[in-house]
């Protein structure tokens, strides 16, 4: 068995709820968790930052459709965190593993004080190996993730607290496409300079995700400057995520300077 890395998952809106309708998708969490637990047992450290909470309140406050404003966007995440948290429980009880739910907002990891204590939380929850810990944006009280970024700024400064690494955007494409009009040509397996491909970055976005690509792009700029490889790989095929941390599948690799 290889050395175990240290892995940041990102899992955004887009691929935790159904693919035609705005409800959490509860098969596609079970696929994610299931492929976390094989990562576990292979010796990795994973941490999830997990979007997902707007999704998980819609149905419990009887909404159709993601609100418009943003007092509504944060109650509705705030109703949806705890029905998120105990999806994540009681999936990952199923192979003997256990959520440790971290509510941040980007203040906390701006502040040095704060994200110091931040980090010696992370790192003394992954000093039981049996506790995932999932973090998500304190949507009721901060609102970065509800208005730009699907968690993708977030995601980056968590690997780079925490030194990943490895970060993995899981999103709905298969990685960086050379081509949006024509995905049929696949992603970009390799790039080495974040800046050269912006370009090719497409701003499509969910029904509840707030990131495109260019967000993930602006999210891999500052983690690869920070020496944490990054990767962009679909979360609609989960059951590969094991095969692209070991250098494998398909996807877009980004290296670090």
């Amino acid at each position: 068995m290889t050395s175990g890395k240290r892995i940041v998952l990102k899992f955004g809106s887009g691929i935790l709820t159904r693919l035609n309708s705005v409800e959490p998708d509860p098969v596609q969490l079970r696929k994610l968790v299931e492929a976390i637990a094989i990562l576990k047992q292979q010796g990795h450290s994973c941490v999830v930052v997990s979007s997902g909470a707007v999704a998980s309140g819609l149905r419990p406050m009887a909404l159709k459709e993601r609100p418009s404003d943003m007092t509504t966007l944060q109650a509705c995440a705030a109703v949806g965190q705890t029905h998120l948290m105990h999806a994540y429980e009681g999936l990952l009880r199923d192979h003997g593993l256990h959520v440790a739910q971290l509510l941040l907002t980007h203040e906390d990891l701006g502040n040095a004080d704060r994200a110091e204590r931040v980090r010696n939380t992370l790192l003394r929850l992954l000093e039981f190996p049996q506790v995932v810990p999932v973090i998500n944006e304190n949507d009721s009280v901060a609102i970065e993730e509800l208005r730009f970024g699907d968690n993708d700024k977030l995601s980056s400064q968590v690997a780079l607290l925490w030194k990943a690494d490895v970060l993995l955007l899981l999103t709905s494409a298969p990685g960086l496409l050379r081509d949006p009009s024509r995905p049929q040509d696949g992603p970009i397996a390799v790039v080495e300079d974040v800046d050269a491909v912006i370009h090719h970055a497409s701003e499509n976005k969910s029904q509840l995700g707030t990131g495109g690509m260019g967000s993930k792009l602006r999210a891999v700029q500052d983690a690869v400057n920070g020496g944490v490889q990054c990767i962009i790989a679909s979360g609609r095929h989960a059951e590969q995520i094991p095969a692209v941390i070991a250098g494998e599948g398909i996807c877009t690799r980004f290296l670090t300077k």
